[in-house]
């Protein structure tokens, strides 16, 4: 599905719980947010998300936004407003592994869709950042920018976010030469400049061509796309 529901049209100045407010006006009382984080690295997981918010003032989370606008202790407050305060929560994580042998659309279409199964509330209606998720069994919207423009998008956001966060400070621990702690495993100068020093390491997404030309698998990886085409 890709427009609203007739009847729940959503003004401009609706402000970032103006989608769900229009959608429970038709009757689609729990609308669920679902976003990731760490599609664009190429080390550690990929998060997915799912959040459904109470229609109550409840559901109004202080300092809401889009993860990547809030510092680092304004998205921990959100998170700990948001998975207090939701109707239902849910985290999927989807290790590199996975991520290298589904690619990362294919992966990160899939960990959406297992954070939405996960959830304890069934959400009547899902919306999505940036592209639709098939499959489901409730009608959804995949909006641009979502995770700025709607709630339930933006709590996702938070939660997918800090979780992974969380995850990438404790690889840190195990792989300390690469600080993951500082980038998260994004393609950063000095993350970059750390692979090419020590190679990969085993949560390196191999996916990506500066893994493989760090591990000197460029050539392997081409001979395989050729001999698949």
């Amino acid at each position: 599905m890709t427009t609203l529901p007739r009847g729940s049209t959503v003004r401009r100045d609706a402000g970032l719980y103006g989608y769900e407010r229009a959608l429970r006006r038709v009757g689609m009382d729990h609308v669920a947010g679902v976003d990731e984080a760490g599609r664009g690295a190429c080390a550690g997981p990929l998060v997915a998300a799912a959040v459904v918010l109470p229609a109550t003032k409840a559901g109004q989370v202080p300092e809401l936004a889009d993860s990547k606008l809030l510092t680092e202790r304004a998205r921990e407050r959100c998170y700990a407003q948001v998975v207090r305060r939701a109707l239902a929560w849910s985290v999927v994580v989807v290790g590199p592994e996975e991520c290298d042998r589904l690619g990362m659309h294919v992966a990160n279409v899939e960990a959406l869709r297992r954070a939405l199964a996960r959830l304890e509330v069934r959400p009547s209606y899902v919306l999505t950042d940036g592209f639709p998720v098939d499959g489901l069994e409730v009608p959804g919207l995949a909006m641009w920018k979502g995770d700025r423009v709607a709630a339930c998008i933006s709590a996702a956001s938070v939660v997918a976010k800090v979780t992974r966060d969380r995850l990438m400070a404790l690889e840190h621990e195990r792989w300390p030469a690469y600080d993951f702690a500082t980038h998260k495993g994004y393609c950063t100068t000095p993350h970059q400049d750390a692979l090419d020093r020590h190679g990969p390491c085993p949560i390196h997404r191999h996916r990506f061509v500066n893994v493989r030309r760090a591990a000197g698998l460029e050539e392997r990886f081409a001979d395989e796309e050729r001999s698949a085409s």
